[in-house]
């Protein structure tokens, strides 16, 4: 069982974080400070409000915790690190770390918080270990900003991939099991994270854009030009995984790339990736200190997706993108008590010694976190009157109501 009152002092603060999750864990309709409060029979949400915002307790422990419990339950020696980053879009410019930027979740440019995660990836599971916020420059290097919004002083910009590669170096330290990063264009396209990644020993297979140039025998080229001169006996059909519709087969082609004066040795690869009907191509930088075979980098350029079905279950199930906090602290906080209830699933999820009986698919996050509501959660917890509860919960909206105006007619001259 995943286990982080030792974060906490005091037993208030333990069982507000136990309720709090449970409420990420029930099927609400909408998860906020409110819902959460309502689900766990308190009379207002000023507990759990104070739990995001004002109780002393630290972020970056508690997902700590959560990296040790993912390496205790799903740990494995080749598990893959994949990195990538999603959007919230949010109104106003208030909201730290908003304005307008390319949002993936939109698929556009929007007015959006945007974060980078990582996910912890293997044959039997996989589960989100960490997150940082990016932090635009336009909010590095406004004060007034920051400071209403709580970001620390010593906060400065980073780019995506070096929030990257803080979590993974962070991870590899605590030394969590993993042979491999794997991570879309943004990161594939960074020499110094791939560098950085040859230093920790890691092997990559790290998206790259079409134009991204290689060094070959023969000199600099863009990658689509040389995927342009393969013959078709280049090319091999693996799958890269299954999903949700049977196998994912692609056709794959991989060359060798001479890398003489790299300090790290290891083996360069390119690595392409052509769909069977559309004909598309996906190139790939890849790296690894012993050669290894291609359906080795097939299999963990198909480890990727993972992420995005991490993503999917923690903001359909979770409430990862339904947080309503404007300020630093309450957004890591928010973030890492629907980290720590999504690894809690992912745990659950995997069956080493029972595998699943023949015929039947594994559970999902989603199927597995409605079947604790009803088997654990509904049962054990306090339950309240709803009428009682919605009396109250209007008492508290009138009195705040009322102190507000009062407020304003001192205020006025």
């Amino acid at each position: 069982m995943l286990t982080v009152g030792q974060r906490f002092r005091r037993p208030e603060p333990r069982r507000r974080v136990r309720d709090f999750v449970r409420g990420l864990l029930a099927p609400l309709p909408r998860k906020n400070c409110w819902t959460i409060a309502e689900h766990a029979g308190d009379t207002g949400p000023d507990g759990m409000q104070d739990l995001l915002t004002r109780v002393k307790w630290d972020d970056a422990e508690v997902r700590a915790d959560v990296r040790e419990f993912v390496g205790r339950h799903l740990g494995d020696a080749e598990a893959v690190l994949v990195i990538d980053e999603t959007g919230d879009l949010k109104k106003g410019r208030h909201t730290v770390g908003v304005q307008r930027q390319y949002s993936g979740t939109a698929g556009k440019i929007e007015n959006c918080q945007v974060a980078v995660h990582l996910v912890y990836a293997t044959d039997t599971g996989h589960a989100m270990l960490d997150t940082a916020l990016y932090l635009p420059k336009s909010w590095c290097d406004d004060a007034e900003r920051r400071v209403e919004a709580g970001v620390p002083q010593q906060v400065r910009f980073a780019t995506k991939p070096q929030l990257a590669s803080r979590m993974i170096a962070a991870a590899v330290t605590a030394g969590l099991p993993c042979q491999w990063v794997a991570g879309d264009e943004a990161y594939g396209n960074d020499p110094r994270l791939r560098a950085q990644l040859r230093q920790l020993r890691l092997g990559y297979v790290l998206a790259v854009a079409c134009s991204h140039q290689v060094i070959t025998g023969l000199g600099a080229y863009r990658v689509d030009a040389l995927a342009t001169g393969l013959p078709a006996t280049a090319w091999q059909r693996i799958s890269a995984g299954r999903g949700a519709k049977g196998y994912r087969y692609y056709d794959w082609s991989f060359t060798a790339l001479p890398h003489a004066a790299d300090a790290h040795g290891g083996h360069h690869w390119l690595l392409i990736r052509r769909n069977r009907r559309t004909g598309e191509l996906a190139f790939y930088r890849c790296w690894a200190p012993e050669a290894v075979p291609l359906r080795n980098l097939v299999l963990v350029a198909g480890r990727r997706w993972k992420i995005e079905e991490s993503f999917q279950a923690a903001k359909t199930g979770l409430g990862l993108d339904q947080h309503q906090h404007r300020r630093w602290t309450s957004w890591h906080r928010w973030t890492t008590l629907a980290i720590l209830a999504h690894a809690f699933l992912a745990a659950a999820t995997t069956h080493r010694s029972h595998p699943d009986p023949a015929g039947l698919i594994p559970l999902t996050v989603n199927e597995l976190r409605h079947l604790f509501n009803i088997l654990i959660i509904e049962p054990a917890r306090r339950r309240c009157d709803p009428l009682l509860w919605s009396v109250r919960r209007r008492r508290h909206q009138a009195r705040a109501m009322t102190s507000h105006y009062a407020r304003q007619a001192l205020t006025e001259p």
